[in-house]
């Protein structure tokens, strides 16, 4: 196997394929969705709810192509998952990606983003910089990964940051790692086939607020002899 997403038959051939060591991407300028996890509607579709011949009331992503964004645009697109900054393992026979929850040690757990942004390329060298005409073929990136969504002419899932207006909901809706990873270190090959999981799909609807539990009423006091 190689570096690449979720469990390998016991005797696959594991090598690893190159992850991204960083939790946003910075450049302007083949699927893999794991099984059952539904996509963003089409953007067509989220379109036909969009008042027609105001340009103004779409968001950026639905009328940009990746190379088309700013670069503040490109950054802010990112959902901040942190998928990308953890290790896969492809298997050399058949292509299939097992995630782990193995990150990259520059990874910060606990924020969930790169430790060292600005410095991650000559800190991690294999470390592989998002551009608009590489998105498409990095199978390694998660199928909600918002480059991936517009890549493939999608909408965002109702948990992103643009959508929401909320950098928690990515972590509320269970589509991010955070704080649940661990640095690779100087695990190999045999060690990350161990740490090998199933992550759980994001939820598909913001959840209903639970009611808040009524306050306990006050024992009456006993009356005075």
């Amino acid at each position: 196997m190689k570096k690449g997403s979720g469990s390998p038959p016991p005797s696959c051939g594991l090598r690893q394929a190159q992850a991204d060591a960083n939790g946003r991407h910075d450049d302007a300028g083949g699927r893999n969705d794991d099984a059952g996890l539904r996509h963003a509607e089409p953007v067509e579709a989220r379109r036909r709810n969009i008042a027609p011949g105001d340009p103004d009331s779409e968001p950026f992503w639905r009328q940009k192509t990746l190379a088309q964004m700013s670069v503040s645009e490109w950054e802010s697109l990112c959902d901040g998952c942190g998928k990308c900054c953890v290790i896969s393992l492809e298997d050399a026979d058949n292509g299939e990606l097992y995630r782990t929850d193995v990150a990259c040690n520059l990874f910060n757990t606990s924020a969930c983003g790169c430790g060292d942004y600005a410095n991650r390329k000559k800190l991690v060298p294999d470390c592989v910089k998002l551009t608009p005409k590489n998105v498409p073929k990095l199978d390694w990136l998660p199928p909600t990964c918002a480059y991936r969504l517009v890549a493939d002419g999608r909408d965002l899932y109702w948990w992103h940051p643009l959508v929401s207006g909320d950098p928690e909901t990515v972590h509320i809706a269970g589509a991010s790692v955070r704080g649940q990873t661990r640095p690779e270190g100087r695990l190999k090959i045999p060690g990350l086939m161990k740490r090998i999981k199933q992550w759980p799909e994001p939820l598909e609807a913001t959840p209903l607020e639970e009611p808040v539990a009524a306050l306990p009423k006050r024992p009456k006091k006993a009356p005075k002899a």
